[in-house]
């Protein structure tokens, strides 16, 4: 029995040298020195944004090891601590906010392994962005971002394009202005470029597209860039996303976008684009979302080979002044969710094929030329809902019974198309019933002949 208390009290002591022995190596880790020109770098560039009244000394005195720093992050390097990281505004609870006067300090700049930057709501009176020493960053800085800052103004400081290892630079709902600088061109490693609700103008850089062969996103919107897109932007193979809406370009689409096999998100919408749909396009295989509403396209919806973009999902062409009929090819598209092609001046007859499509969920046809009898099912006017349009088309009607909003009811002398499922073709009720009153009034006609020769020989 002794004996088992023995081994019992030597278990726990093996057990608690242990637990000793994890705390003490951590303790080192903990205890380990942070630069003192880095930890006052870091106090100072902290202060410029927060406020004068932050006391970063007396609050983090060790603020890489137990008094963290809410959105600061470092990292354990060559036997020192080392700020890697720096995020400030509204995100948590306890996250740095900006005060109204906030300002960069050249105490930034001094945080010379610095990964992350990130800005979130933080500038609301007038400030600008260091127009230069962002080049003291460029061996480490791989992530920049401001995000909804109303007071940051001024141009993008061309020096950015020195960061040499950013993958990702964010500038979202700022109000920044001028020029895209071509220097972004040189940040051969970036795979995000987000720029989107500023005021920036001018063209689109061709150097984006010559040398960011790496990019994944691209985006551009809700700017007022003008000018044509330029070929060049086709030599970004690996984009995924590209968004340039809410713009003011113009001229047509370079045929070199096709060159985008990897491209699933294709958004021009809301800006001066013409010239037709290039059939380069049907080589984006890959495409899910083609969005190019509200741009002066035109040509014909027809002679686009719309079976090949067999992954889309999202159809968006409303006002883009395109003719012709809906291609039966369109049918094909399983995938497909959302069709608008409203406010065209398509014509021709709509197929009850389109109310097939597996997940369709909206279809809007308003706005056209379209005319005949409209075939889809009940249970497809209920499923839509308000999410189906045809109203704007005169010559469309329905038979009666549940219908789409804003449709007249054929007539029964009208000239109402109908789907043969049999034939896979389109014909006219009226043909069908002109030949069947043909048949049966010759029919009738010779009856009465007959009739009548009967009555004449019973009478002789």
């Amino acid at each position: 029995m002794e004996g088992r208390k023995m081994n019992t009290k030597f278990v726990f002591l093996l057990q608690f040298l242990l637990f000793l022995s994890l705390v003490l190596c951590e303790s080192d880790d903990q205890a380990a020195p942070m630069e003192k020109t880095e930890q006052q770098a870091l106090y100072l560039m902290i202060q410029g944004f927060v406020g004068r009244s932050w006391n970063g000394s007396g609050l983090y005195p060790d603020p890489c090891g137990w008094t963290p720093i809410q959105g600061v992050s470092c990292d354990f390097l060559n036997g020192s601590w080392y700020v890697t990281s720096v995020s400030i505004g509204p995100i948590l609870e306890n996250s740095l906010q900006c005060s109204h006067n906030a300002i960069f300090t050249p105490h930034l700049f001094e945080l010379k392994h610095l990964k992350t930057l990130s800005f979130f709501n933080c500038f609301s009176s007038p400030t600008m962005l260091p127009s230069n020493s962002w080049n003291n960053l460029s061996q480490t800085l791989e992530t920049l971002e401001f995000r909804s800052n109303e007071g940051l103004i001024g141009e993008i400081p061309p020096v950015i394009g020195q960061l040499m290892n950013l993958q990702s630079l964010v500038l979202v709902d700022n109000s920044i202005s001028g020029k895209i600088p071509q220097e972004l061109g040189n940040l051969v490693h970036l795979k995000r470029l987000s720029l989107s609700g500023n005021r920036l103008s001018g063209p689109v850089p061709t150097s984006l597209g010559k040398n960011l062969a790496n990019l994944l996103i691209l985006d551009l919107s809700r700017n007022s860039l003008s000018g044509p897109l330029y070929q060049s932007l086709g030599g970004l193979t690996s984009l995924l996303k590209l968004d340039i809406s809410n713009n003011l370009l113009n001229g047509s689409l370079p045929k070199e976008l096709g060159d985008m096999k990897s491209l699933t998100l294709l958004d021009l919408r809301n800006n001066n684009l013409s010239g037709g749909l290039i059939q380069s396009l049907e080589q984006m295989i890959s495409l899910e979302d083609m969005l190019l509403s509200n741009n002066p396209i035109g040509a014909s919806l027809n002679e686009f080979g719309w079976e090949k973009l067999v992954n889309l999902n999202n159809l968006d062409l409303s006002n883009t002044s395109l003719n012709g009929e809906v291609p039966n090819s369109i049918e094909g598209l399983g995938r497909l969710r959302f069709i608008a092609l409203d406010n065209n001046k398509l014509s021709g007859s709509i197929s009850p094929r389109l109310g097939d499509l597996p997940r369709l969920n909206a279809l809007y046809l308003n706005g056209n030329n379209l005319s005949g009898e409209i075939w889809f099912s009940e249970e497809f006017y209920e499923r839509l809902g308000s999410r189906f349009a045809s109203w704007g088309n005169p010559g469309l009607c329905y038979k009666g019974g549940v219908g789409p909003a804003g449709v007249r009811i054929c007539k029964d002398n009208e000239q109402a198309k109908y789907f043969d499922s049999k034939n896979n073709v389109i014909r006219d009720d009226i043909e069908q019933s002109s030949s069947q009153a043909e048949i049966l009034a010759s029919c009738a006609c010779g009856a009465l002949v007959q009739l009548m020769v009967v009555i004449s020989v019973t009478l002789l």
